[in-house]
């Protein structure tokens, strides 16, 4: 019986562990953008995309617009959740995912340095051809060698706010695990509210417990 549950169980396993590893910080294998695609959560269960990003709408909410006071971002990597505050009062919540083992997101306590609507990374992304046909896909600029006639085009990170070197909050998918190159990847909802009442200079800090 042991031995028939493995089988059933490490194709989803496996395919779980590959799409990971091929994981960029805003761009994925095209098996994380399906919804067919079957995940691993972290309560054990099997879960699909669909059901993930459900989970994160769930959990996710602002209620800020009345609120007064600065405004202080809170964002927990165990709880892969983002709170953000007006004064002493907890105005929203946001699911997170934060970065992978290998690309863990800096912790410690930062500050919102600059924010960019349409921002691209300038490290990771895709290589594609004269048209903008994709010719590879997951590539990380000057360690991947371009194929003949193609170019690196970064990967689109929307309602980007940069709180460290190379490191921001901004719409991302999120399978319900850290997965990122250490940005903080957001539901593209509470990504485009807290890009709009964030200042630049919020203080943010991220935390490991």
């Amino acid at each position: 019986m042991q031995f028939v549950f493995l089988q059933r169980f490490l194709p989803f396993a496996c395919l779980t562990a590959v799409a990971l590893l091929l994981s960029a910080c805003a761009s994925y294998d095209g098996r994380l953008n399906s919804n067919t695609t079957q995940y691993l959560g972290t309560d054990g269960s099997i879960v699909t995309r669909t059901s993930t990003a459900s989970l994160a709408e769930r959990i996710s909410y602002w209620a800020g617009e009345s609120a007064n006071g600065p405004a202080r971002i809170v964002i927990n990597i165990p709880q892969q959740k983002l709170f953000y505050y007006k004064g002493d009062k907890l105005v929203g919540i946001s699911a997170v995912s934060t970065g992978r083992e290998g690309h863990d997101s800096p912790v410690g306590n930062f500050k919102v340095q600059k924010k960019e609507k349409d921002h691209a990374s300038s490290l990771y992304g895709d290589f594609v051809d004269a048209s903008g046909k994709v010719i590879v896909k997951n590539v990380t600029y000057k360690v991947d060698v371009p194929p003949p006639g193609t170019h690196f085009q970064g990967s689109s990170m929307p309602w980007f706010m940069q709180f460290a070197p190379g490191v921001g909050m901004h719409t991302g998918f999120l399978p319900g695990v850290p997965d990122s190159h250490g940005c903080i990847r957001l539901p593209d909802k509470m990504a485009r509210i807290f890009f709009s009442v964030t200042p630049v200079g919020t203080p943010v800090s991220v935390e490991k417990q």
